[in-house]
């Protein structure tokens, strides 16, 4: 058997891969993250397949689910939201089916910063402005920052930051970015991306906490901040420049 890791996207069920959907049709069991996968995923479910909601489980009871599967020679399917990669805790069971000789594979999803750029109508990246994004977190109860990945050094590079798990720590992530980034630098909060009840707060540095305090979004948001969210006086990118030649769009004769 194989357990099939499979990003679900950031929640609007149209946006899963094709190969995350089909993957999901074939598996006769589906283990899924029911905190943040929405239901209309599991549709894609075979009609008798064993559907576990993990969300009240811990790594050994999940592990045991697999051993079950693996015992009956059955596929799983392991449904993350977003893109299993980042922040989706897959290293540790991974870890565990290499040690266990269970075979598994990852198919990615659209990630929450993606989908949060396309609700801002943002390009995250523009000439002049940004051309680098940081995805990050802050630590509050989770596992703590390893060194030089704190927000005061990364804030150092004036890069868009895309800043998961952090809307109740948003004291912290203003008074550690003002100082490179200014209190006027745009910050937009996306409350559940791409759901029906996504929300945008949009503010700078210097307001946006009590802007979202306001609106009392505690947990699903992401923070992005940026100059890119605001800006107008940028140059066009050199890729689509009359003057751009590459080997795709050769030099034209005069």
């Amino acid at each position: 058997m194989t357990v099939h890791f499979i990003g679900a996207g950031p929640g609007a069920a149209d946006l899963i891969t094709l190969r995350g959907r089909d993957l999901i049709a074939s598996c006769p069991v589906c283990l899924y993250a029911g905190s943040l996968v929405p239901v209309e995923i599991l549709e894609h479910a075979p009609d008798d397949a064993l559907i576990i909601d993990t969300a009240p489980l811990h790594l050994d009871e999940i592990m045991e689910e697999f051993k079950k599967a693996d015992a009956k020679g059955q596929d799983v399917a392991r449904v993350h939201s977003g893109d299993p990669s980042i922040y989706g805790a897959i290293g540790e069971q991974m870890r565990r089916l290499e040690e266990l000789g269970i075979k598994y594979t990852i198919t990615p999803g659209v990630p929450a910063f993606a989908a949060a750029a396309a609700a801002l109508n943002t390009e995250l990246t523009l000439p002049d402005i940004s051309q680098s994004i940081i995805l990050t977190r802050t630590a509050m109860k989770a596992t703590e920052m390893p060194n030089n990945e704190d927000l005061d050094t990364l804030g150092k590079s004036g890069a868009t930051l895309a800043i998961h798990l952090s809307v109740r720590n948003l004291r912290k992530v203003t008074a550690d970015l003002i100082p490179h980034y200014g209190a006027d630098c745009p910050v937009a909060v996306v409350y559940r991306a791409s759901w029906p009840d996504e929300k945008i707060i949009r503010g700078t540095l210097d307001t946006i906490q009590e802007l979202v305090r306001a609106e009392k979004i505690t947990r699903t948001a992401l923070v992005i901040v940026g100059r890119v969210l605001d800006a107008k006086d940028y140059r066009d990118s050199a890729l689509y420049h009359a003057e751009h030649v590459h080997v795709l769009r050769p030099k034209r004769k005069a």
